[in-house]
């Protein structure tokens, strides 16, 4: 839970949107873009439910590497500074 407060902390700034949206059955690919320090970067979460809606795995993938090494940095700050 920890690491997906994180990530709405880092990847949800007012650049973030959403740009395509993929469903098939339980399954759900949704490719967003945001900023972040002026680095570009492109993403995708992909998302199984489980029989009763609820999501089962949801996954995270970010392109290209400076925005990895960006949302690394930024991510283990933020949960630096959540652990206090």
């Amino acid at each position: 839970m920890a690491y997906l407060v994180a990530a709405a902390k880092v990847l949800g700034n007012d650049a973030f949107r959403y740009v395509r949206e993929l469903v098939d059955g339980n399954d759900a690919m949704l490719e967003f873009v945001t900023e972040i320090d002026g680095i570009a970067i492109n993403g995708v979460d992909i998302i199984r439910f489980d029989p009763t809606g609820r999501i089962a795995e949801f996954k995270v993938m970010v392109r290209p590497l400076k925005a990895v090494n960006k949302v690394w940095e930024v991510m283990a700050a933020q949960l630096a500074a959540a652990r206090g």
